[in-house]
Order: C-alpha cells, then structure tokens, then sequence
C-alpha cells in the first residue's frame, strides 16, 4: 500500500485550537488540522511552515510534537506528524479550506473530523486540560 507522509499544525490561542473543513475532494466539508505533504527535500517542519504559509498566508512557529498518527485510508496509508504551533505573523486566510473553527476543548467533537484526525483529538484535548488548570 502508497504510504503517504505528511505534517499537521494544531495551532493554538490560549485554551482553543484551529480546525479548517476541507474543501475539496472525497471527504469534502469534513474537519481537519491544517497541513499537508512532505517533500522529498523538506524535514517535517520545514513542510509545515510551508503548507500553512500557502493554505493560511500565515507564518507559524513550530512546538512539540503532540504524535504521530498512522491511518489506513482504502486507497493509502497515512503518516501524520501532528505539532503544535502559533501564528507568528498573518491572520489565517482560509485559501484551500471552505470554512474554519476556533474549537476548546469542550468543542472538539462538535465537528465531524476526517477518520485519520479524530484519532489524536482525544490526546490534544487532553493537553488542552492539562495546561490550563
């Protein structure tokens, strides 16, 4: 099965994150963590920086990486590294997205997530509470 790599930025506001609904293809309108495919030439951050500047004309800077998620889709296999992040620069202008969501903790399953994201929501809320008590 196509292994395909790629990096998703959880960017955090204090006690909320950001969820944009994808706007394109098969799992169109279904909520994601905003990212993208790694280049054969990039390192998992540096892809990420890129992705967000082109998806959100923002510029981010990277934190720990929350994990790696390892998801059969029926066509290829997905390996996401999922980091939190801040905006640094730039007000997230939804260029690829059809809409986009500050969540908090107590929101993050208000959305219908795509099958492969659902499964670190769980953990990010948990690092959610964790740091804000």
């Amino acid at each position: 099965m196509k292994v395909v790599k790629v990096v998703a930025a959880v960017i955090r506001n204090g006690d909320k994150i950001f969820a944009t609904a994808r706007g394109y293809g098969d799992y169109k309108g279904q909520w994601e963590f905003p990212g993208g495919k790694i280049e054969s030439d990039e390192t998992p951050q540096q892809a990420l920086i890129r992705e967000i500047k082109e998806e959100l004309d923002t510029d981010i800077e990277i934190g720990s990486l929350i994990g790696t998620i390892e998801y059969d889709y029926p066509t290829f296999h997905l390996s996401m590294d999922c980091f939190w992040c801040k905006v640094i620069s730039g007000s997230l202008v939804l260029k690829e997205a059809q809409a986009a969501r500050w969540l908090t903790k107590d929101m993050l399953h208000s959305v219908r997530w795509l099958p492969a994201d659902i499964t670190i929501v769980d953990e990010i809320g948990k690092q959610l509470r964790d740091t804000s008590e």
